[in-house]
């Protein structure tokens, strides 16, 4: 095992109604003036802005809104809300949606308290170091936003999907109310419940050994979104599946599962070109890159796959063919991902293997470069990945 520093300084408030909440809870870290950030119709449609704004009257909390957040958010967003910010003097900023509009808060509270262009964060030039406090309430379990120092953004000139981290963008608070996913198509839920599933299996293949115990907690959290999965999508309205699927989707991304070991994110880096490209759910170009990549690195480690494949997916071990038992359990995730309803290719997410040269050329590896933790990839392996997914 690694060393390492596990720092999750967020406070979070579980449970049904605990968004009435919220006002106390700006309160008690500080803000006084917020911009209030959501996405579309549905947080108004359903009462939950309504109940968010009045429990910020109620606590003396003002607020400036900002809605409009998209899938994949935008760059030019990201603009507006550090305009609001500076403009009205803003000290906090609240996310009301999934992880698309905590990633966008996180870049506003980011760009408020940097003389630059936030842009600078996503491209490699600069390191942030200060940001305006966020909280939010979180409405799909995905991406993991809520509890991470994590943020992804697209920048409209050229499609570019970018990503950065730092520890000052963690949220200061998060409320956690399952009650809220209820409302979600099958669709958006099953491609939440993929992106859990990724964040953990980005950790679970590594390099690093001895690593049993966050081995173990990697595969509890998979065992847990193949129970618990298919319970919502045939019944949205399973609250205590949806409970599960919530608090996976944090610890799934907080890093208690990663501490220690190595970490790849190269399908990740892959799929974020899809979406930026095609703007497909990142849950969905997940399902179709995460199979293609383990058959391509599989043979890096065939007793790590096969470890997956007998303790995730009950594979029954051939010692005498241990890469039988690795494709088995490969197979056995993309069928689970199809189950639920997720797409198998390429084609279903929009692509065709004329793209993929864009698409290699779009990830941005110059020559002699290479990416990823557990195999180092190459443009030329990047384009090979692509292909499996056709």
């Amino acid at each position: 095992m690694n060393n390492f520093t596990f720092y999750s300084p967020t406070k979070f408030v579980f449970g049904k109604e605990t968004e009435n909440q919220v006002g106390d809870m700006v309160k008690e870290f500080g803000g006084t003036k917020i911009l209030l950030h959501f996405g579309g119709k549905s947080a108004e449609k359903s009462g939950l802005l309504g109940r968010v704004r009045e429990s910020l009257k109620m606590s003396n909390i003002h607020f400036v809104e900002l809605g409009g957040v998209q899938p994949n958010p935008l760059d030019d967003i990201v603009y507006d809300g550090i305009d609001l910010c500076k403009k009205n003097n803003l000290d906090f900023i609240l996310a009301v949606g999934g992880g698309s509009v905590i990633d966008s808060a996180k870049a506003i509270a980011m760009g408020v308290c940097y003389d630059g262009d936030f842009w600078d964060f996503y491209s490699g030039k600069a390191s942030p170091k200060k940001a305006l406090p966020v909280g939010t309430i979180l409405t799909i379990a995905a991406a993991g936003s809520e509890g991470s120092g994590d943020s992804v953004i697209t920048k409209k000139d050229g499609m570019l999907k970018r990503g950065t981290g730092s520890e000052c963008i963690r949220p200061r608070f998060s409320i956690l109310n399952p009650a809220l996913t209820q409302t979600l198509p099958a669709y958006q839920t099953a491609c939440g419940i993929t992106d859990i599933m990724a964040h953990v299996c980005e950790r679970y293949f590594t390099n690093t050994k001895n690593v049993e115990t966050t081995d173990r907690l990697c595969e509890a959290v998979l065992l847990a979104m193949i129970n618990e999965s298919p319970k919502v999508i045939a019944n949205p309205n399973d609250y205590e599946a949806r409970a599960n699927i919530m608090w996976a989707g944090m610890v799934a991304h907080n890093n208690i599962v990663g501490v220690g070991r190595d970490q790849d994110w190269n399908s990740h880096g892959i799929e974020h070109e899809l979406s930026g490209l095609y703007d497909c759910a990142h849950g969905a170009g997940l399902a179709v890159i995460m199979p293609a990549w383990m058959k391509f690195v599989m043979k890096h480690d065939i007793m790590r796959f096969a470890q997956f494949a007998v303790r995730v997916w009950g594979c029954k071990m051939d010692f005498s063919n241990p890469e039988k038992t690795a494709r088995e359990g490969i197979e056995s995730f993309r069928n689970f991902l199809n189950s639920i309803g997720m797409p198998a290719t390429l084609a279903e997410v929009g692509g065709n293997e004329k793209d993929i040269p864009i698409l290699v050329k779009k990830f941005g590896l110059k020559e002699g470069e290479t990416t990823g933790g557990f195999v180092h990839l190459t443009s030329n392996d990047i384009a090979e990945i692509y292909k499996l997914a056709l």
